[in-house]
């Protein structure tokens, strides 16, 4: 399976299933797109932003639910295998991603992972394992969120300081070498994760610092 970034903004995610499954599922999606959640019941669980509509569909009626929500994804997470079967089948005929929560390892082309996430805005890093060891993703997952401090604002750093040496006619491969010096000074990372430097203020030390060389590398 490759990685991939689906954007999900402005778009639909159906879940079939109430449980704790269809929760987590529910409470994830509900971060970038619309969710509705389909289920006869409900388990005591937070279901985030979530729409939850009360029905219980049999295998014939899920493909009428796909065709009047048109979700980018369908999520197949019912304790019922024949149901599960039915959000898979009727998603894959009419060019719907899905992903199926009762399954791991060997999966049918359309069908999609939710991996493990850390996110650290706007950079995030997602960790699969095939379905094989989701108790590892979840290990290394808390292992890089310690690894990750700090590399939101040092993303933002990098995007400023391009647009400013872009502003300012420093040429490209200049403008690299400025950059990846930043990535790789640990004393940056050190202030940015500490709060004892801020974006604006890294962005300007660092084009003063340009202008006081006259592009010269030290």
């Amino acid at each position: 399976m490759i990685p991939l970034v689906h954007d999900f903004t402005d778009e639909t995610v159906l879940v079939f299933g109430g449980g704790p499954v269809g929760a987590r599922k529910a409470r994830r999606f509900a971060r970038e797109a619309r969710v509705l959640v389909v289920s006869p019941a409900f388990a005591d669980r937070e279901f985030g932003p979530a729409e939850l509509i009360r029905a219980a569909p049999t295998p014939d009626e899920v493909a009428p639910w796909l065709e009047r929500v048109e979700p980018a994804l369908a999520v197949a997470a019912t304790d019922d295998e024949a149901i599960n079967e039915a959000v898979a089948d009727a998603s894959r005929e009419r060019g719907i991603l899905v992903n199926r929560a009762d399954r791991a390892g060997e999966r049918d082309a359309g069908s999609v992972v939710v991996p493990a996430t850390v996110s650290e805005d706007p950079v995030t890093v997602s960790i699969a394992t095939g379905g094989t060891a989701p108790a590892l993703s979840k290990y290394l997952r808390r292992e890089l969120e310690e690894t990750l401090a700090g590399a939101g604002e040092m993303a933002r750093v990098c995007a400023g300081l391009r647009e400013e040496l872009k502003s300012r006619d420093v040429p490209a491969d200049r403008r690299r070498e400025i950059v990846t010096d930043v990535v790789n000074s640990p004393d940056l990372w050190t202030a940015l994760r500490t709060g004892t430097s801020n974006c604006p203020q890294v962005i300007e030390d660092v084009l003063g610092d340009e202008l006081s060389t006259g592009g010269e590398r030290p």
